[in-house]
């Protein structure tokens, strides 16, 4: 195992802990350490939910490594199963990953996190893509930030470096919550402990279904759905579980659930 990444395995909840001092940069060989733990993950039914963070309390990650490009690090280099960072390209993960930012996320630790499904972040925190200042452009931030924000303010973000912090960032819906940094790693338990209160092949189903239509009109993302186009959303349909959450509600019961 790569000593720049810890995982905590407490089913149904896998924490992965970048930690590579000083700044949790990733290189190619703990991008794909990250790649196979992730795939892990999105192929054991043991497991709902990921919590991915940073070890230390300055930087969540500070991207690509640059020492290990000054030594030969090709930008296109192999980053694994799921591309850089372990998850953001990862096919057919429709299992919720948590970003819990610790601190500074830059470059490709700030596309890391727009690839989460949920984020929390610590008030210490800061976003920024310093690539164009160092010669070349970022490319899934180029993609995704402006699908996340105002494209003016996500082209100067990109085109200038600027750092945001987290009361910006709250304002444009790219963290979920903001709390103390000390209180951050239970915070994200938290969050990952009520996703887990929900129905397995809902949740898979949901993501899924966002995933499939989000560049879609209304008319056409429904079309698209009842087709049988995603394959999770009938799965959940016809499941025992969509039975039991009913029943469980008339009888004031907690579900059981099965995720068959």
């Amino acid at each position: 195992m790569n000593p720049g990444l810890r995982i905590v395995r407490e089913p149904p909840v896998l924490e992965v802990v970048i930690d590579r001092p000083k700044a949790n940069a990733i290189d190619a060989a703990t991008s794909r350490v990250m790649g196979e733990a992730f795939r892990a993950f999105r192929d054991d039914p043991r497991y709902r939910v990921a919590i991915l963070t940073g070890a230390g309390d300055r930087f969540f990650s500070a991207g690509w490594d640059l020492a290990a490009a000054s030594d030969g690090e090709s930008y296109e280099a192999d980053w694994g199963p799921g591309g850089f960072g372990g998850f953001t390209e990862l096919e057919g993960l429709n299992k919720p990953v948590i970003c819990a930012v610790n601190g500074i996320a830059a470059g490709g630790g700030f596309e890391v996190v727009l690839a989460a499904d949920l984020v929390l972040a610590a008030d210490t925190a800061q976003f920024l893509f310093p690539e164009a200042l160092l010669g070349f452009p970022p490319d899934t931030g180029v993609v995704r930030l402006p699908r996340h924000i105002p494209p003016v303010v996500a082209k100067e973000m990109l085109l200038t470096g600027r750092r945001m912090g987290m009361e910006e960032a709250a304002r444009w819906g790219l963290v979920n919550q903001v709390v103390p940094a000390a209180e951050l790693p239970e915070t994200a338990r938290r969050l990952a402990r009520r996703v887990c209160e929900a129905a397995p092949l809902a949740t898979e189903a949901i993501l899924e279904m966002i995933r499939a239509t989000s560049r879609m009109g209304v008319a056409d993302a429904m079309a698209h759905i009842r087709a049988g186009k995603v394959a999770s959303y009938r799965a959940a349909l016809d499941s025992p579980d969509a039975i039991e959450g009913p029943r469980a509600f008339a009888e004031k019961r907690p579900p059981r659930w099965t995720g068959a």
